[in-house]
């Protein structure tokens, strides 16, 4: 790619439009479940099948399609995917049945997958290498403002206008980001190169690849044991409901800090740098668990464990791809695909752990539980520090 011609700058734009469009369209059906289970007549846990079948899509869709897609132009796919991306929220907004709803959320889904997975290659790609992990920080801050901004106010206009216009809202989203790929990512993005999906067991029996995995899935998911339940928690702490909304801004806004700084610790040596964040994380949960029940010191906490719950993302996708550049330079974009999914098995398995804590044990021992999930990544981390 000659590079001259290239504008880093908007090309990460335009990724990071796209991934706030997709952030928001992940977590947006958590805040309508109470509307979409009226509507609907499903129960509220019924309901939450638009969750957990998003996150299912994600994880298998990011690996399979990014094998039957390879050999596009990545341009092109990116372009395709985020389509794919608008046709899933249309069947969402104008679903009859509670089936074709659930239709539209797989669809979406894999969008989503594929999404991630290409989008972290373009955004390594157009930049020098030693601000490659920045790069993919960038591109990730789409979904930290999601949190901060996409899901609160698609929950808002759900709430004044019902839930189909909050799908309606993402739809808006999409078409802003296809405009902005269209016009602002070169054209002259290489192909991808053929993979196969025996590459999935080729990267599966890799030591190192698996680490990298399993650091992403317990790391990453250790967080969402707590941050699942974040807004009981703050109601224990005695916050009132409209102050709660204030600190979950709050909290995304120090979501989105972390990740700008812990894209640029990890341009160099990701391993040593993902070891420091990972433990800092591991103490912040590890005080919370003695802090949670003092409404100031506890608030303190809580956005201490925001400032490092995303600081580990782009480091954790550079260092998969670097490890397959060095070992299987052909799965690279199936090694990004599937750290994908690794984040979705961590959130997935992080908020299913938190609620199982916080009906048979109490809410007040998520942090510790979530602790012990980070310490699991921790000790990966040294091996993987030391083993050079």
């Amino acid at each position: 790619m000659d590079m001259k011609k290239v504008n880093p700058n908007l090309t990460l734009l335009a990724l990071a439009i796209s991934a706030f469009g997709i952030g928001s369209t992940e977590f947006i059906s958590v805040g309508l479940l109470p509307l979409i289970s009226s509507s609907m007549g499903v129960s509220i846990s019924t309901a939450g099948l638009t969750v957990s079948i998003y996150a299912l899509g994600v994880m298998v869709g990011a690996p399979v399609l990014t094998t039957m897609t390879s050999k596009m132009n990545r341009k092109n796919l990116l372009l395709l995917v985020m389509f794919v991306f608008l046709i899933g929220n249309l069947v969402s907004a104008f679903a009859v049945s509670f089936g074709m709803l659930l239709t539209g959320r797989v669809v979406a889904a894999f969008a989503h997958g594929v999404f991630m997975s290409i989008a972290s290659v373009i955004a390594a790609d157009v930049v020098h290498p030693s601000k490659r992990a920045s790069a993919i920080a960038v591109m990730f801050t789409g979904l930290t403002v999601a949190t901060v901004t996409g899901v609160p106010l698609g929950t808002f206009i759900g709430q004044l206008f019902g839930w189909r216009m909050s799908f309606l809202f993402i739809v808006a989203i999409g078409v802003i980001a296809i405009i902005a790929n269209f016009f602002l990512v070169p054209k002259n993005l290489s192909n991808g190169k053929s993979i196969s999906f025996k590459s999935i067991g080729q990267l599966l029996v890799n030591k190192k690849i698996v680490m990298v995995l399993l650091m992403t899935a317990f790391g990453y998911g250790g967080t969402f044991v707590v941050y699942t339940y974040l807004s009981p928690m703050f109601s224990e702490m005695g916050y009132s409901t409209s102050m709660i909304v204030i600190l979950l801004i709050v909290y995304g806004v120090m979501v989105a800090i972390g990740n700008t700084i812990g894209g640029h610790f990890a341009n160099e040596r990701p391993a040593k740098a993902l070891f420091v964040m990972f433990s800092l994380q591991g103490i912040t949960l590890l005080l919370l668990q003695f802090t949670s029940g003092n409404a100031i010191l506890g608030l303190i906490t809580i956005m201490l464990m925001g400032f490092f719950a995303f600081m580990n993302v782009s480091g954790l996708q550079l260092y998969v791809v670097q490890l397959a550049e060095r070992y299987l330079p052909e799965t690279v974009s199936m090694a990004s695909a599937l750290n994908i999914s690794a984040f979705n098995v961590g959130i997935a398995l992080g908020a299913f752990i938190g609620g199982l804590v916080t009906e048979y044990i109490g809410l007040g021992y998520t942090p510790i539980v979530g602790f012990l999930m980070v310490f699991i990544a921790i000790i990966l981390t040294f091996y993987m520090k030391k083993d050079k």
